[in-house]
């Protein structure tokens, strides 16, 4: 883990200088006195109660780091305390572990400080009481509780998070490397996530970046170096920046309160992931926000800024007409800035600062009287639940829960104006489905901006989007190869399982039909309906579709119906033979595609991946039936299918299955320009040998006296693991640049 001085810890709590180890206890008054500094209807008798309860229970325990374990609830509730939370909800903290990790029960809880303590104790608690067989089942049982329970009570989301982020600061006393990376990643993906849908952006930083240090600790240390270098290297230029900003505003009457900030190392890296460029290209490390006390004056000053200085095209947002799905308000734009510096300027008000750094709990009880503690009036949280509910099994919530969490968004409109927000990347399909289940499932064809357009057409900022729909229409398998939404996709999925189910049942029974007849049985249900326990079928029905899909033999299934049955001897005559031998039937073997990677293709075709394009899981692929080689798959922009523009009837639709996954040997080439400096291939091999990628192939092409050009070849999983690697390679110092190459 690395210094303190190197986290940007926002969120320090309970009077410590150091945020990875309290400096000391926080005493009860001390908390009373902090909650009373912005609620003075504070309930000092609970807080109070809650303190010593909680110190009770934990007595002598002791955390990995030696400190009381104690020390755990009380910095829990100290960073509720700066997210000016309710004197229920710190109660809360104080005690989320005491049901788990002592002698206390729910019961006493609910004895001592009522029903609605208990409650969100109790939500708390529920998410660490689950073993199952594997980790990722696990991870997915402890979300979907946690799902359940926020949207119950929020807050029980905000003491969650609370947890998290101590438990975080605190993760390098862990000894086990592998417990910690669990704890990292399971932070990044889930916790830091939700932070960012309810609002709070100092939290989601910190989440981020304390997970950053633990998964990836050369690429955060390699971002700060050229951070502390740019610093340097620019000495006082933000605060000239900032001087000049406030005087131009202020020559045009607009009062306003101009503070500078910088990206944390996370953010940095994963715009460098998701915009492809090099940490040199990045506008906007350096951020300015102007706070100004109007919605008027946040416009005016804009004005005055773009009409001052050059504006970086395509950097202009608008949040306080459009806000984000968290209720974040604010005007983003780009400009070249004073020192001719391309920076980003956020304009706000006080207020919409306010809900920017708190999210959710900027609007907490105590300031309205009166608050809704359920989830449900935020519409991601419902379809989260819509998810829950139809997921078959905690993988696959998991899978598309985080599809709902992590991908950027694009705002949308119906035809009657109403506001949809997408994940970026998605199409007309995915809007059906965020309207109604049942927009998505009749959906036959979409016009964005007036214009039928087919339904995979990739959906931008500000199109208006009309569904057309048709009765007895239904969702097309296909659509789960371009739908990027986790509702969309759970959606298709289930009318898949169901219309296969039905599918399953009427062969199922079929097959039993004909084997009876083959066996000269009558067929009757009423043989069958005694044994379905037998096969773990809860109903007959559910027997049928098992054998249906071949998960149950249909002999096995006849011989436990007609125990006392013998088996017909079918006379089969061979050929070229004078006398009849018999032989008894069997259920002929299934055969198994060549390529399990890949959807689309006829059992046992062969395939090729073309060495043009090296194509990715993750890419769109295309494939083409080649004379003696079976279909070879090209990625769908690659030149070479010029060539085959004559001859569509070789073309395949074909797509990536979920047994990519486990796939290897698949090859993403790159090309690297290396600095001519000691030991700088010894760092592109460690670079790419530390984020899981196998080099195959290493030519250089081209040198000079300063640099190297050089084409690698790394085995990867998937486009996501190759732009993992080529982000952790532009980190790093002695890599100039790196792209990704088609081609021989």
């Amino acid at each position: 883990m690395p210094p303190p001085d190197e986290t940007p810890h926002s969120l320090i709590t309970a009077g410590q200088k150091d945020p990875q180890k309290p400096a000391h206890l926080m005493r009860q008054y001390e908390l009373v006195e902090r909650v009373r500094s912005y609620d003075p209807n504070v309930n000092e008798d609970l807080l109070n109660r809650a303190y010593v309860f909680s110190m009770q229970a934990h007595g002598t325990q002791q955390r990995a780091s030696g400190d009381p374990y104690f020390s755990h609830p009380l910095e829990v509730a100290g960073i509720l305390t700066n997210m000016k939370m309710d004197s229920t909800t710190i109660a809360t903290g104080l005690l989320h572990d005491t049901v788990e990790d002592t002698l206390a029960s729910l019961e006493d809880i609910q004895k001592q400080f009522g029903p609605s303590v208990a409650r969100l104790v109790d939500g708390v608690t529920k998410l660490s009481r689950i073993e199952l067989q594997s980790d990722q089942a696990k991870q997915a049982e402890n979300f979907r509780k946690l799902i359940l329970a926020m949207s119950e009570d929020i807050r029980v989301l905000l003491v969650k998070l609370a947890d998290r982020l101590h438990n975080m600061r605190t993760l390098h006393h862990l000894k086990d490397p592998d417990k910690r990376r669990r704890i990292a990643r399971e932070t990044l993906e889930i916790y830091a996530p939700l932070a960012e849908r309810i609002g709070i952006e100092k939290m989601q930083d910190e989440l981020e970046d304390l997970a950053f240090a633990e998964l990836n600790p050369d690429a955060r240390t390699s971002i700060i170096a050229r951070l502390n270098f740019l610093r340097s290297e620019g000495g006082d230029i933000a605060q000239k920046v900032l001087k000049e900003l406030h005087d131009v505003l202020e020559q045009s009457g607009i009062k306003a309160d101009v503070a500078g900030r910088e990206k944390t190392p996370y953010s940095i890296w994963r715009k460098m992931q998701r915009k492809n460029v090099a940490f040199e290209q990045l506008s906007d490390i350096m951020a300015f926000r102007i706070l100004v006390d109007s919605v008027e004056h946040c416009y005016q000053a804009l004005g005055i800024i773009h009409s001052r200085y050059h504006v970086v095209p395509g950097r202009f947002k608008d949040y306080i007409s459009t806000p984000k799905p968290n209720k974040y308000q604010s005007l983003h734009t780009g400009i070249i800035g004073p020192e001719k510096q391309r920076v980003e300027i956020q304009i706000r008000t006080e207020t919409m600062h306010e809900v920017a750094e708190l999210g959710v709990a900027a609007h907490w009880a105590y300031k309205t009287g009166e608050q809704r503690t359920d989830g449900l009036q935020y519409r991601w949280l419902r379809e989260l639940l819509d998810i829950v509910e139809h997921a078959q099994k905690p993988e696959e919530f998991l899978e598309n829960t985080k599809l709902e969490l992590f991908q950027d968004q694009v705002f949308c409109f119906s035809p009657k104006g109403d506001l949809v927000a997408l994940p970026r990347g998605a199409t007309p399909v995915d809007f059906a489905y965020a309207v109604h289940s049942g927009v998505g499932d009749t959906c036959v064809g979409a016009k964005v901006n007036g214009r039928m357009v087919p339904l995979r057409t990739v959906l931008r900022n500000g199109d208006q989007v009309d569904i057309v729909t048709q009765k007895g229409g239904t969702p097309s398998p296909a659509w789960e190869r371009f739908v990027v939404s986790g509702k969309a996709r759970s959606s298709i999925r289930r009318f898949i399982r169901t219309q296969q189910r039905t599918e399953f049942v009427l062969l199922g029974k079929s097959m039993l039909e004909k084997l009876c007849k083959q066996e000269g049985v009558d067929f009757s249900e009423k043989a069958f309906e005694p044994i379905t326990k037998n096969f773990q079928s809860a109903t007959l029905e559910d027997l049928y579709a098992n054998v249906g899909a071949s998960l149950q033999p249909v002999r096995d299934v006849f011989n436990a119906a007609y125990p006392d049955h013998q088996a017909k001897q079918q006379p089969v005559k061979k050929i070229g033979a004078e006398k009849t031998i018999l032989i008894k039937p069997r259920t002929p073997n299934t055969t198994t595609t060549a390529s399990p990677t890949l959807k689309g293709l006829i059992p046992g075709m062969a395939v090729h991946y073309a060495r043009c394009c090296h194509p990715l899981p993750g890419d769109s692929i295309v494939g083409i039936v080649t004379t003696g080689k079976g279909v070879t798959v090209h990625t769908t922009d690659c030149e070479t299918l010029e060539s085959f523009a004559r001859t569509p009837e070789r073309w395949i639709d074909v797509g990536w299955s979920d047994a990519h996954k486990e796939s290897t040997g698949l090859v993403g080439r790159l090309t690297v320009v290396l600095t001519n400096m000691p030991n700088s291939f010894g760092a592109l091999t460690t670079v790419i040998g530390k984020n899981g990628g196998n080099i195959t192939n290493l030519k250089i092409t081209n040198r000079t006296p300063d640099f190297f050009d050089v084409l690698v070849d790394v085995e990867v999983k998937d486009v996501d693991h190759l732009t993992n690697i080529v982000a952790a390679l532009r980190a790093n110092g002695a890599i100039n640049s790196v792209e990704r190459t088609k081609g021989r």
